[in-house]
């Protein structure tokens, strides 16, 4: 079984984010893998090492620094990496980025399965996942809290606000996984050492086949109008704990209408 991982490089939520031009700034040194896309990578090695079989292929798309998304994944477990680099990439939506994943997944070539995380946490558009499956014409399974591949069928359940349900199709097929998917794996010494000999490919538009024009901001289909720096809080009501907080808090809520 071939399965290829798409990941994404996002900057850390614990860092200062800003954006130029409308933007978000990935270049700053502070990137990490999308922790949504660990739960991905953990989804394929599961699922190689209950076949006995396979492979896993990490996919990034993104500046420079990106390529440490893929890394992460490869620590974790995944035999080879592919990084798609192009200046002309930036400033690509959700659907125009999702173009030049189906074009490197092509690239990779006969892949069983496509999973991904459910959502970046840049974004939380939850976006690419559904677009992508439409680019490569396979059945889409989202939002995955299990999955699991039996012959060459690929069944997932998904938890929803008041029920559970089952869905399944033949693959291939994309699925994204939640973070009830599974417990990621943290990188040992060896993965982490056995990372350095794998192999990462870098690619360029050229190389996938793709015209410029489809992709950043001449290919996007979504346009970010106006950006300004989140101001900073204001009138905040600081209470002091002498017993009777909790009372405090229920009465502050129920006077603004909160509850």
């Amino acid at each position: 079984m071939k399965i290829v991982v798409c990941v994404k490089y996002v900057p850390d939520i614990q860092s200062d984010r800003r954006l130029v031009d409308g933007r978000a700034v990935r270049d700053g040194g502070d990137g990490t893998l999308n922790e949504l896309d660990e739960n991905a990578v953990e989804a394929a090695l599961s699922l190689v090492e209950a076949a006995g079989e396979g492979s896993v292929t990490v996919v990034t798309v993104g500046p420079e620094d990106a390529v440490d998304a893929v890394r992460k994944g490869l620590q974790m477990g995944a035999d080879e990496a592919v990084h798609v680099l192009d200046d002309a990439i930036a400033g690509s939506d959700a659907l125009a980025t999702a173009r030049v994943l189906a074009a490197a997944v092509r690239h990779v070539g006969d892949a069983d399965l496509v999973v991904t995380g459910m959502a970046g946490l840049d974004g939380l558009t939850s976006l690419v996942p559904t677009a992508l499956a439409a680019l490569l014409d396979v059945p889409a399974l989202p939002l995955a809290a299990s999955l699991e591949v039996t012959g060459s069928v690929v069944r997932v359940t998904r938890n929803l606000d008041h029920a559970s349900e089952v869905l399944e199709a033949d693959l291939p097929a994309l699925v994204s996984v939640t973070d009830q998917a599974n417990e990621p794996r943290y990188p040992n010494f060896k993965g982490i050492m056995a990372a350095r000999k794998k192999p990462v490919t870098t690619l360029t538009l050229a190389d996938l086949g793709l015209d410029a024009a489809l992709v950043g901001d001449a290919g996007a289909r979504t346009e970010v109008l106006e950006a300004a720096p989140r101001p900073a809080r204001e009138n905040r009501v600081l209470v002091t704990d002498t017993g009777d907080a909790g009372a405090r808090l229920a009465a502050y809520l129920v006077e603004n209408q909160l509850v």
